[in-house]
């Protein structure tokens, strides 16, 4: 069981943040063009699930996978998506993205005063204290194939 990495963009598709802890095999693109093509298969998806729903969907897609990761995908009232990629065996990770969102984002980011809004979150103390968390994860494995 595993992490590989985290995005968190801003409603414009802004990427904020990136971090990567056992990411195994690397996109072949300049890290720019990943976020863009991440950016817009999300938006691709939410989109397709939102015409293709039989019902009203409250929160939308939650997650999706393939036969090597699930991408697990949490969105704020604010526009804020925070995207985490796992290995399969990682069922739901929603309670974790909220909770990153919340304790660390909010408290750390939000409420810092010495951190100002822009186009990329450049703070030390909440990427400490998020490598701290995802590491302290029941699924976190450093080791993993």
């Amino acid at each position: 069981m595993t992490v590989h990495n985290l995005y968190i963009f801003d409603r414009n598709g802004n990427c904020l943040y990136y971090n990567e802890w056992n990411r195994k095999k690397q996109a072949g693109i300049s890290k720019e063009e990943e976020f863009k093509l991440m950016y817009g298969m999300l938006f691709s998806i939410r989109s397709f699930v939102s015409k293709m729903s039989p019902l009203d969907m409250k929160d939308g897609f939650l997650s999706f996978q393939t036969s090597r990761y699930r991408l697990h995908y949490y969105e704020t009232p604010s526009g804020l998506k925070f995207v985490l990629n796992t290995d399969l065996s990682v069922s739901n990770a929603r309670d974790t993205l909220q909770h990153i969102y919340s304790n660390l984002y909010v408290e750390l980011v939000v409420k810092n005063p010495v951190c100002p809004p822009s186009l990329s979150l450049d703070s030390e103390l909440f990427s400490s204290r998020l490598d701290v968390f995802i590491r302290s994860l029941p699924y976190y494995s450093p080791r993993a194939a």
